[in-house]
């Protein structure tokens, strides 16, 4: 067990150890206590003026820093295994003498009877889906259509693809009494709207045929004064 720590030297070459990726064994001295002449690993050297003991060992799990006067550099072969001597390999004995036949009395097996084998064919049988009842095929959709172009108002009738009336002219108080069936408020607006415009034109229709009429009564007043 080395009784000095680590001079200025020997921490230098741990330093330059450390830098080549090599990890030095130190045995511990007596300073350290109770571990005096375990051996360990140096794994780091950190700044000594931060604090003396800057030299961090592993020992066992642990890694503890330590004062240079706690280790000093292990000797070569400290902490290395002894090998363990090789048993001896036993003596060798005479071969043992082979043993005599005995005299065994061979019996013929009686013949295997081979049993017969039924297979058994099983007929596979089609699986049978359960049919579904086909629905009554129900009448084709009927489809009734109120149009409204060119100042008219129109009704047409289809079923399917077969047309059961073809657009024909109504009235529009006809008219409004099949919007009046449908509870939108849009389609109301629009047909209030329509008819409004369509009343509109009427009364400029019928003020332009009064004026004419009035013109004509005029006319004949005067043909029938000059008689």
């Amino acid at each position: 067990m080395a009784g000095q720590g680590l001079s200025e030297d020997e921490v230098h070459g741990i330093r330059e150890a450390l830098a080549a990726g090599r990890k030095p064994k130190v045995v511990f001295t007596a300073s350290a206590g109770q571990i005096a002449g375990q051996v360990g690993q140096v794994v780091e050297l950190t700044d000594p003026e931060v604090s003396e003991e800057f030299v961090v060992v592993r020992f066992g799990r642990d890694e503890l820093p330590f004062s240079p006067a706690d280790v000093a550099v292990a000797p070569r072969g400290t902490g290395r295994k002894v090998a363990e001597p090789k048993p001896e390999p036993p003596e060798e004995q005479p071969p043992a003498a082979p043993a005599e036949p005995e005299f065994v009395l061979d019996r013929v097996p009686a013949p295997r009877r081979e049993e017969s084998k039924v297979e058994q064919q099983v007929e596979a049988k089609p699986v049978r889906r359960p049919v579904k009842a086909a629905k009554p095929k129900g009448p084709a959709g009927l489809t009734v259509t109120l149009a409204y172009a060119d100042g008219e108002w129109t009704v047409a009738a289809q079923q399917g693809a077969k047309a059961l009336a073809k657009p024909y002219v109504v009235k529009p108080a006809e008219a409004l009494k099949m919007v009046a069936l449908v509870d939108v408020p849009g389609v109301h607006e629009a047909v209030e709207q329509i008819m409004a415009a369509e009343r509109a034109e009427a009364e400029q229709q019928a003020e332009k045929l009064r004026a004419e009429l009035a013109e004509i009564e005029a006319r004949l007043a005067e043909l029938r004064e000059a008689r």
